[in-house]
């Protein structure tokens, strides 16, 4: 693999990431936006400890943002303009065409941690010891998980399909994803059902790492563990390059 074209080309995609503004709303301003709203009006019985709660939902909502929602509508429109294509046919290579939209994704996401967890900070959560290195391993499986949903929806559909397929499984997946609302709070079958998506899997196990008093999930885990396995795999088996 030719890393330096692979630095290149992700350091191109960052730029027009960044340069797009509806996709800043959606990978930064929104999940502090949940942070700060849920914090400050105390809307939900979280036993007095709302920033415990929030923060790792939140964590969790911007690993969503990035890895699913900007990666597979901006992979989705390079597809259907044959971005995809001519980059896959230049010394670059589909391999580092993939590596490079990856080194972007975590590019992004250690930017919104730093603001997150920095935005959390002066609003008065402090950093468990030794929370945030368990953390990471469950934020790049949940981010694993969430970018093979982005792209199979991606290289599957036409991109107009998939902008709307991914603006609307975000907020289906922030409802049922224990984000900004405890999932024992649903109703039994609603919760049922979300304790078996990625959403609630990766915000449930961050919270764990990052909270202390909070016991390990060993389902939330398996259950990440088995998207994050199983949803690249069908990304990878089903992706057309061409629309």
């Amino acid at each position: 693999m030719n890393r330096p074209a692979v630095a290149a080309q992700a350091r191109a995609e960052l730029l027009l990431l960044v340069r797009r503004g509806e996709n800043l709303i959606v990978t930064m301003l929104i999940p502090l936006g949940v942070l700060v709203f849920f914090t400050r009006l105390d809307a939900v019985d979280t036993d007095g400890r709302p920033l415990e709660f929030l923060v790792p939902g939140v964590l969790a909502l911007a690993v969503m943002a990035t890895a699913m929602v900007s990666l597979g509508i901006a992979t989705g429109y390079e597809r259907r303009y044959g971005v995809l294509k001519r980059l896959g046919s230049t010394p670059l290579g589909r391999p580092g065409v993939l590596a490079a939209k990856t080194l972007t994704v975590l590019g992004i996401e250690v930017l919104q941690a730093v603001l997150i967890l920095g935005a959390a900070t002066l609003l008065g959560w402090r950093i468990p010891g030794g929370g945030i290195v368990v953390a990471i391993p469950l934020i790049a499986a949940g981010t694993v998980a969430v970018a093979g949903i982005g792209l199979l929806m991606a290289g599957t559909l036409r991109a107009e399909a998939t902008l709307g397929l991914a603006n609307g499984l975000f907020l289906v997946l922030l409802f049922l994803g224990g984000m900004a609302y405890p999932l024992e709070r649903l109703p039994r079958a609603l919760e049922s059902l979300a304790t078996l998506l990625p959403a609630a899997a990766l915000s449930t196990s961050l919270r764990s790492a990052l909270d202390p008093g909070t016991g390990w999930s060993v389902s939330a885990v398996v259950v990440l563990v088995v998207w994050a396995v199983a949803a690249p795999l069908a990304a990878a088996r089903r992706f057309r390059w061409e629309e």
